[in-house]
């Protein structure tokens, strides 16, 4: 779901994450703010995919997402902050995920 879809375009940073938690959506996201983890800490939400490509295209969000799903195992995503950009992958876990 886009955040437009679910009347949240325009929203805080704060109010996307506090409607998906419920839900334990994940958030996929191009804005770097949801990668500060002194604003939302790893182990505090269901998971943040911050993607750092370019172009931010929807092509380009797919190849990473690829990249993520062939590359990184099913049990480091939840809870985790993942940023992806075109070189690596680098995934921050909260300690109560090991």
């Amino acid at each position: 779901m886009h955040v437009s879809e679910v009347g949240l375009w325009g929203a805080s940073d704060s109010a996307i994450l506090t409607w998906a938690q419920p839900d334990g959506w994940i958030i996929i996201t191009f804005d770097e703010d949801f990668a500060d983890a002194r604003m939302f800490p790893v182990g505090s939400h269901a998971g943040v995919f911050r993607l750092s490509v370019w172009p931010t295209t929807v092509e380009q969000a797919e190849r990473a997402l690829e990249r993520l799903f062939r590359e990184v195992a099913e049990t480091e995503i939840a809870g985790s902050l993942i940023i992806i950009d075109e070189q690596r992958i680098r995934v921050r876990r909260s300690a109560r995920h090991g």
